[in-house]
């Protein structure tokens, strides 16, 4: 999406962007340039792995790395990389995500994952920690951090006049 992306948004397959396209949604909203591509663990290991070595050269701050099934793209990502890796667990057929959320919870000591709920919500999450992380060095992000926040609590604190 942009020359000078800060985000990556990875997936192991392009059917898994249904729930990534969460995450780009919410960057997009913050203005925070990021690239989204397909990058399988399984079945194009050398290029992940570039991937995620060339990742800090290239200035990316943070991989939103999505996968499904067996779920190994996320930590195999942070293995390779200094770049934090937020794992968003894709909802499989059979499993409903839970199989993925185990495997990219249960990394080993040494090689974090930030791990977020499975599917869309955990993309958007992600997207908003990686958007957090980001505004710690840049004012004008922090402040629109701050105004999607006071949003959220205006709509919940609305719900109650719906109850009326």
């Amino acid at each position: 999406m942009s020359a000078s992306p800060l985000v990556g948004v990875v997936m192991g397959s392009s059917s898994d962007w249904e729930t990534l396209k969460a995450a780009a949604d919410i960057l997009t909203e913050f203005g925070v340039p990021f690239e989204a591509q397909v990058v399988s663990a399984h079945r194009m290991p050398d290029d992940m792995f570039r991937y995620a070595e060339a990742a800090q050269a290239r200035g990316l701050r943070a991989i939103i790395a999505g996968a499904g099934g067996a779920a190994h793209l996320p930590g195999m990502l942070a293995a390779k990389t200094p770049v934090p890796v937020l794992g968003v667990p894709v909802a499989s057929r059979h499993l409903q995500g839970v199989d993925s959320l185990h495997s990219i919870v249960q990394m080993p000591k040494g090689i974090p994952v930030a791990t977020f709920a499975i599917g869309g919500a955990g993309a958007a999450n992600a997207a908003l920690f990686a958007v957090a992380m980001l505004a710690g060095q840049d004012a004008d992000l922090l402040d629109k951090l701050q105004a999607f926040r006071q949003r959220q609590t205006d709509a919940a604190r609305a719900m109650t006049a719906d109850l009326q």
